[in-house]
C-alpha cells in the first residue's frame, strides 16, 4: 500500500483508535491548561499523559488537578529529576505501551504545536505511515514569530543532520510527530541516552534504520508567547557530536524516507 491510499477499516481498527499525546512539562503552569484545553476541542477523544520533572512553579499539582477533573482522559507522570527531553519521552513511551495504546504523540505544552493540526499527523498514520513528522520545511509548513537567528540555527542543524545521514527528511528535528505502537516497541528504546533535541533526530534514525516508512506534513509552528525556551547549548553540542558519530557510521538509503505534502 502507498502512502494516501484509501483504506478500508472499522473505526476500532485504525491504527489511531487509542491514540496518547505526551506532554513534557518543566514550568508550564501558564501554558498547561491552555494547551490542554484547545487539545481536547480539537481532538475530544484522545487521551493526554503530562509528564512533569518536578516544577518549581507548581505545574505537577495543576496537572493533578485538571486529571482529577478529567480522569479517564488526563493522566501525570511526577519525575524527581530534570534530565532532559528524550527522558521523559521515553517514561511516557513506556507508560503508554503498558497500557496498550496504539498511537503514541509527542506534543509541546507551550503551544507551539497546535492541537488544532493534530488530525494531520494522525491521518497520515492511518493512512499507513510508522512515523509521521509535523514538518516546518516541506511545502506548506511554515514558522511564526521566530527571530531570524532562531530559524537559522534550526534550518542549519536540519540540514547539517539530512546531509551528516544521508536520509531526505526535511525536519529531523522536529518535536511534534506520532508514532504507531509497533514502532516504539522495534526500537530498542533501552539504549537510546539522547537528552536533548538530538532525541528526534536519534529515534527517527533508528526509525529507519528499522525499515519503518517515515512521513512528514506540512504544520505551522508558533514561537511560545508564555514562558522561555529550554533550548540550550549543551543540546547543540550533542546533537552536532552525535550526527556525526552516525553519518560516519554508516548512511542510510536515501529514499527509505517519504515527503508528504497537503
Amino acid at each position: 500500500m502507498s502512502i494516501g491510499d484509501p483504506v478500508t477499516r472499522v473505526a476500532g481498527d485504525r491504527p489511531t483508535a487509542r491514540t496518547l499525546v505526551i506532554i513534557p512539562t518543566y514550568n508550564e503552569r501558564e501554558n498547561l491548561p491552555l494547551i490542554m484545553r484547545r487539545l481536547h476541542q480539537a481532538c475530544p477523544d484522545v487521551h493526554v499523559l503530562v509528564v512533569d520533572d518536578s516544577s518549581p512553579d507548581g505545574t505537577g499539582a495543576l496537572a493533578d488537578e485538571l486529571a482529577s477533573a478529567d480522569p479517564y482522559r488526563i493522566h501525570v507522570m511526577h519525575r524527581t529529576a530534570k534530565d532532559g527531553l528524550g527522558a521523559a519521552y521515553l517514561a511516557g513511551f513506556a507508560w503508554g505501551l503498558s497500557r496498550q495504546y496504539t498511537t503514541v504523540v509527542e506534543m509541546d505544552a507551550d503551544g507551539s504545536h497546535a492541537p488544532e493540526q493534530l488530525h494531520l499527523l494522525l491521518e497520515a498514520v492511518d493512512a499507513g505511515a510508522d512515523l509521521v513528522i509535523g514538518s516546518r520545511y516541506v511545502d506548506g509548513g511554515n514558522v511564526q514569530n521566530w527571530p531570524w537567528r532562531r530559524w537559522a540555527l534550526s534550518w542549519t542543524a536540519n540540514s547539517y543532520a539530512r546531509l551528516a545521514l544521508g536520509i531526505g527528511i526535511h525536519d529531523i528535528t522536529a518535536g511534534y510527530r506520532a508514532y504507531r505502537r509497533g514502532v516504539l516497541q522495534k526500537i530498542d528504546l533501552d539504549a537510546v541516552d539522547s537528552k536533548g533535541y538530538c532525541f528526534q533526530i536519534d529515534l527517527t534514525w533508528r526509525a529507519i534504520g528499522n525499515g519503518f516508512t517515515v512521513v512528514e506534513v506540512p504544520i505551522t509552528f508558533t514561537e511560545r508567547e508564555l514562558g522561555v525556551s529550554k533550548m540550550s547549548g549543551s543540546n547543540i553540542r550533542e546533537a552536532l557530536v552525535k550526527v556525526a558519530q552516525w553519518g560516519i557510521g554508516g548512511r542510510l538509503p536515501r529514499n527509505r524516507a517519504v515527503a508528504v505534502t497537503k
